[in-house]
């Protein structure tokens, strides 16, 4: 996660404060969340929980009821703490905090499994900055691949340290079969390539564009469609392809790191 001001946190905290957000499996893996790590507490009791859904004043949890959950937050007056925990990738341990927070309400999950509820808990105080940076990052890469989606990022030397990338040279798969590329630029809807082949049979073809990172063994696949091709001046045997990626199929941790760099390099015009 990038570093960021107390003033760029403030911003995303007022901006962004009461969205909330599905914790669909690609959205915990893009924030790195630590499932293991969230419980409940309260009165030195503790109870493992799931995100179900967040904003940066409010939850809402999946637990178990048939514990003692509900008459030990009753006689607290409801008042629990939920405790995030966060993987690091400079670091083995997670980073993990407490939020202070009232439970406001259970309701069943459904029928299939009665002993499940949800838990709606508000927030009682604002939440740490690592849990804000972490939701308003996710809200504002989501906002500007809208706002933002046609501009492009010339790949050199220095793009590729400040991203993490392994290299230029990448991975793409065409109807299933791998070829090798080179990155040329990309924005939040596509990318352009320099490829090896005869551009008339490439032209119309589903792709998956993938992307190594340098300091883990992540990989991004994006699926796209190859749209047209550019001549390489002096070269036959190569040319330069344009790939629109498939919207909604953009993986959520290439539109944070596309974010990322946009906004801590490029102002908006």
């Amino acid at each position: 996660m990038s570093i960021l001001t107390s003033q760029q946190i403030s911003q995303l905290f007022e901006q962004y404060g009461e969205t909330e957000i599905t914790f669909t499996k690609e959205v915990s893996r893009a924030i790195r969340l630590a499932g293991k790590q969230v419980f409940l507490k309260c009165l030195g009791y503790q109870w493992p929980c799931i995100i179900y859904s967040s904003s940066m004043v409010g939850a809402k949890v999946i637990v178990n009821v048939k514990s003692s959950i509900q008459d030990v937050t009753r006689s607290a007056n409801n008042l629990v703490s939920l405790r995030f925990g966060f993987q690091r990738d400079d670091k083995l341990d997670p980073i993990a905090f407490h939020v202070a927070s009232r439970i406001t309400g259970f309701t069943a999950t459904g029928p299939q499994n009665p002993d499940l509820n949800f838990a709606a808990i508000t927030f009682t105080q604002r939440p740490p900055d690592y849990l804000i940076a972490a939701l308003g990052t996710l809200l504002e890469a989501n906002a500007n691949s809208q706002k933002r989606r046609d501009e492009r990022v010339l790949l050199t030397d220095e793009v590729m340290r400040k991203l993490g990338l392994k290299a230029k040279e990448i991975t793409l798969f065409v109807q299933g079969i791998p070829r090798k590329a080179i990155l040329r630029d990309f924005s939040f809807s596509g990318a352009k390539l320099i490829i090896l082949g005869v551009p008339k049979f490439l032209i119309g073809k589903e792709v998956i564009l993938r992307i190594e990172m340098e300091d883990t063994t992540e990989v991004l696949d994006i699926p796209g469609t190859m749209l047209r091709h550019e001549p390489v001046s002096g070269r036959k045997d190569i040319a330069a392809f344009a790939i629109q990626f498939q919207e909604n199929r953009v993986p959520m941790r290439y539109k944070l790191m596309v974010n990322s760099y946009l906004s801590q390099n490029i102002k908006r015009k």
